[in-house]
């Protein structure tokens, strides 16, 4: 039985996901895809009008997961200083669970690809620290950090953090996974960099 368009689409971005946890880190084409998945070329641009567009649902894909759970997150947890925490670790999480999606947020996959993809993972980014700032503004608020806190420094040294954990993992072909060490290294991030008040 022939799959219904929504499920074939949804097929053809998990094989790209697939095909992007490849640790060489091959150049995914139209040509590899459609021999991955055992269709033409042309069966591909019947749900995609382009490779670009592809990317894009990778891209949709990723800021719907994590920003539902961000949002949650937001909702839920009064105390700024556990809302970071748990959002840098959701981020560390989610790629070490989606290796090949780390690659796209990183922008690796995306290199000679339409410059508008790694514009939106720009804006993703500045999405997540937005949030990594929220949560500090909280924080200060309550009392949680040092009046004072540069909190826009201190959520861009978060993401700045959370980016270097997927480029490792990434470039050590998804051996240093995200996750290691996060539990000796939260404390130090979070007293080290966010001057916490010494009673905390």
């Amino acid at each position: 039985m022939a799959a219904k368009p929504g499920e074939r689409k949804l097929q053809i971005l998990q094989t790209i996901a697939e095909m992007l946890q490849d640790p060489k880190g091959e150049k995914i084409t139209t040509a590899l895809l459609a021999k991955k998945l055992d269709v033409s070329e042309a069966a591909l641009y019947r749900h995609f009008a382009s490779k670009a567009q592809m990317f894009e649902g990778l891209i949709e894909f990723i800021e719907t997961s994590l920003f539902s759970v961000i949002n949650k997150i937001g909702t839920e947890e009064r105390s700024g200083v556990k809302q970071l925490e748990l959002t840098v670790s959701l981020l560390l999480g989610f790629a070490q669970k989606n290796r090949g999606l780390t690659r796209v947020l990183i922008g690796e996959a995306l290199v000679n690809e339409d410059d508008r993809l790694q514009a939106r993972i720009n804006q993703l980014l500045d999405r997540v620290e937005a949030s990594l700032k929220q949560s500090l503004r909280i924080a200060a608020t309550s009392n949680e950090l040092l009046q004072g806190e540069d909190v826009g420094a201190a959520a861009n040294l978060c993401l700045c953090y959370v980016i270097g954990r997927w480029q490792l993992f990434v470039k050590s072909g998804f051996t240093r996974e995200p996750m290691a060490q996060w539990v000796q290294q939260w404390p130090m991030l979070l007293a080290g960099c966010l001057s916490t008040p010494a009673s905390a």
